[in-house]
């Protein structure tokens, strides 16, 4: 497989505006932008240098992949409207079973990028993929296509992918609403919630080197149950973040380290 492949980027939302830059600056040809609105369409065909497409009987069948960046949602009433005969199509869905397809003729897969991504980002952050394919050769077409991508490629089937998407729910979304429940309470407080960013960097650079369960530091640990007592009582105020506080607690007391 040639280095450089023809692709049609259907979607216009932050995974879709992602990988477009990240194509085009590894060399891939963007034919074709699918959307909705013509203006999104435009606007990111304009960014990949493609052809803004709103109609799914006009797409292009000259391309090498097709990649279905939409909503979990609308991915099975996407790929419906696909009329493609032996084309390599995928999704970029954590969660979403590669089955979805059901495209006889077709190669299809799976290509989701284990990664938080903001079609405002000005610069693509690193991005592990992790992919599936329905057969053996789709799946190597595949493997190669992304690791000119990233150099990080993770096989996995539906159900190893959506145990990864569990986990990055839980050290991504479930991490980041306690970083906003900490900030609505310093605003209360009257408390700079910035002065806990270097807390925060210095706890994931150290989990870069060391298992999280042996940096883990804080009351529980230490099983310092009179300051985790002054703690509940001053979130009494606060009775979600006292709710969490307390589960937190008990859950860092009670589970040893594997």
């Amino acid at each position: 497989m040639d280095k450089d492949m023809n692709v049609v980027i259907i979607g216009t939302g932050n995974v879709a505006t992602i990988l477009g830059k990240l194509l085009v600056s590894k060399g891939h040809k963007v034919l074709e932008v699918v959307g909705r609105a013509k203006q999104k369409a435009t606007s990111l065909a304009n960014i990949c240098g493609a052809k803004p497409i709103l109609d799914f009987s006009a797409i292009t069948d000259t391309a090498d992949i097709y990649i279905i960046a939409v909503s979990d949602k609308a991915i099975e009433i996407v790929a419906k409207q696909l009329i493609l005969k032996n084309k390599l199509v995928v999704h970029t869905a954590g969660s979403v079973s590669i089955n979805i397809f059901n495209m006889p003729g077709n190669n299809y897969g799976v290509l989701w990028p284990l990664q938080t991504l903001r079609k405002e980002m000005e610069t693509v952050p690193p991005i592990p993929f992790v992919v599936d394919a329905v057969n053996e050769a789709t799946y190597v077409t595949l493997l190669n296509f992304t690791k000119t991508l990233t150099d990080t490629v993770f096989r996995a089937n539906d159900a190893k992918r959506i145990k990864l998407h569990l986990t990055a729910v839980m050290v991504s979304n479930f991490t980041n609403h306690l970083y906003a429940l900490a900030n609505d309470y310093c605003h209360k407080e009257a408390l700079d919630f910035k002065l806990l960013l270097p807390l925060i960097e210095e706890t994931v650079n150290r989990i870069k080197t060391y298992p999280p369960h042996t940096v883990q530091t804080g009351p529980a640990s230490r099983k310092d149950v009179t300051t985790i007592a002054n703690h509940l009582g001053l979130l009494k105020p606060h009775p979600t973040l006292q709710k969490i506080y307390h589960l937190m607690s008990d859950s860092i007391m009670e589970n040893k380290p594997l």
